[in-house]
Formats: structure tokens, C-alpha cells, sequence
């Protein structure tokens, strides 16, 4: 599928995509993975304040009885899982370098534990040339360090970006890795969020060609290029940018619009089955 604009994707909820993969599939071979912050809630100048709406809660469990649900985001397994608090869907945190099952799946793969002692230097070395920077948030994950500048005074931002490329020169082992008003740091190994993907459709033997993807940020890009001309990819947000996904919903409740939709499919599909 050829590279394209974000704002020339058909919206995802006015079109038929979904009832036309349930034609070909009865659903039975479907697979979905979706994003966290900004596609299952909306973007959060705090990272903890990002709480999962009880009834969004409800749907994906609701969905993980009909199919096979992961949440693939950048925060770490045990962050979002308290958000969540569904045991019986996958996780892939820190973008997918901590992977584990539904419970009772056995699955579970870590891709970079010998990366541990360098990060926490690295966070030391972050939040000493940080400090003093009104608003700035420093998150550490298992993996990868996310330091947050949306509270930053627009004039200290420069600094921000100074102090974490400052770090990076320090320990070259790491990359750095843009987000929405972030940036972040995490092992340069060439794994990503479409190579947990990957991983998770071979370990559970599913194919991609029954699988569904949304999410807003451009570390979301490496899955919607794995999935592009097999799958499904969906990008959310108003903002234009390059793109393999092949349809667009405007926010994250738009996603729960079209999640809906999706689990009255699945009840349709196998009512009649």
C-alpha cells in the first residue's frame, strides 16, 4: 500500500469496511490491537490522569470474548494494566519491547532485559540536567525513558530538548524517539510496535490479514505499515500527516464509535453461525 496523506483517508465510520470484513472472515480470524493514550482516551497533560472511561472498560471486554485484543502502547505493561484492569486481553508495552498474553496464555517476551542498567543511568543523568525545568515531566518505563514538556513554558522548551540530547550523546546505545509534546529514549534495536504485532499474530497463530490496528502517534506508523495491504490500519486525529493506515476517525471517541460497531458485528456474526 502506497504511503499517503492522513486528511485523504476515507473516515473509517462511513464506510462499510467493517460489515465487509465480517462478510469474508464470519469474524473468526479477526484480531484487533489498539493504542492507548489519544485512541482509547483522550491525550492528557499528565500521564497518570489518563483513566480508562468505565464503559470503555466494558467494551473491550465485551470484544475479547468474541476475538483476540492487545493493547500495544509506550507505557509500561503495569501502568496500563491498572488502567485497564482486564486480565483477559495482551498487552505490549514500552512499545512493544514487553510483550505478555491474556492470562492463562503462557505468553510473555521481553526483548531487551540486558538494556536495564543503562536506562537507569540514563535517568539519572535526564533528571539531573531537567531539574529546575518548571513542568516538565520525566516518566521511566521499564524500557524507555519519556520525558514530557506539554507544561513547559513554551520559551524553556529549547532547553528541554537541549538536556535530551545532551543524555543521548552520553549513552549512544539509546535513540530518541518523538511523540505528541514528548520525547523518548529507549534502546536502539530494531523492534517496534509492528514487530510486536508481528510477534503476536505468529505466537497466537493469527493472520494479518484478519487484523485491525488503530492508533494516533507516529510510533503507531511501524504497525499500520506491517498491516498495510494486509489488514486494517486506522490513524486517529484531526492533524495531517504521511501514513500507511488506510482509514481515519477524528478522536478517540470516534475509536469507541467504531469498537461498538465492530462488537455488534461479532454478535451478529455469531448468532447466525
Amino acid at each position: 500500500m502506497t504511503v499517503t496523506s492522513a486528511c485523504t483517508l476515507p473516515l473509517a465510520l462511513d464506510s462499510d469496511f467493517v460489515e465487509e470484513l465480517f462478510s469474508r472472515t464470519t469474524g473468526r480470524d479477526i484480531t484487533i490491537f489498539l493504542d492507548y493514550d489519544g485512541t482509547l482516551t483522550p491525550i492528557v497533560s499528565r500521564p497518570e490522569a489518563a483513566v480508562l472511561d468505565e464503559s470503555t472498560r466494558d467494551l473491550l471486554a465485551d470484544l475479547s470474548a468474541y476475538c483476540p485484543l492487545t493493547i500495544v502502547t509506550g507505557r509500561d505493561i503495569s501502568v496500563v494494566k491498572e488502567f485497564v484492569r482486564l486480565d483477559q486481553i495482551a498487552y505490549a508495552g514500552c512499545h512493544g519491547l514487553d510483550i505478555q498474553g491474556a492470562a492463562g496464555s503462557g505468553l510473555r517476551y521481553e526483548v531487551a532485559v540486558e538494556w536495564l542498567p543503562l536506562l537507569e543511568e540514563a535517568e539519572s543523568s535526564l533528571r539531573c540536567r531537567l531539574d529546575g525545568i518548571k513542568g516538565v515531566i520525566v516518566e521511566r518505563k521499564r524500557y524507555s525513558l519519556s520525558t514530557h514538556y506539554r507544561l513547559v513554558d513554551p520559551r524553556n522548551t529549547i532547553q528541554v530538548e537541549q538536556a535530551v540530547s545532551d543524555v543521548l550523546m552520553r549513552y549512544p546505545k539509546l535513540r530518541r524517539e518523538g511523540g505528541k509534546m514528548l520525547y523518548e529514549l529507549r534502546p536502539d534495536i530494531d523492534w517496534h510496535k509492528g514487530s510486536a504485532v508481528a510477534w503476536m499474530l505468529e505466537a497466537t497463530s493469527n493472520s494479518s490479514s484478519g487484523a485491525i490496528y488503530i492508533g494516533d502517534d507516529e510510533t503507531d506508523e511501524n504497525a499500520l505499515k506491517l498491516l498495510s495491504g494486509t489488514g486494517i490500519g486506522i490513524v486517529v486525529g484531526p492533524e495531517d500527516r504521511q501514513t500507511d493506515a488506510r482509514y481515519r476517525v477524528k478522536d478517540s471517541s470516534q475509536v469507541i464509535q467504531l469498537l461498538r460497531r465492530i462488537l455488534c458485528c461479532f454478535k451478529e456474526s455469531f448468532s447466525s453461525s
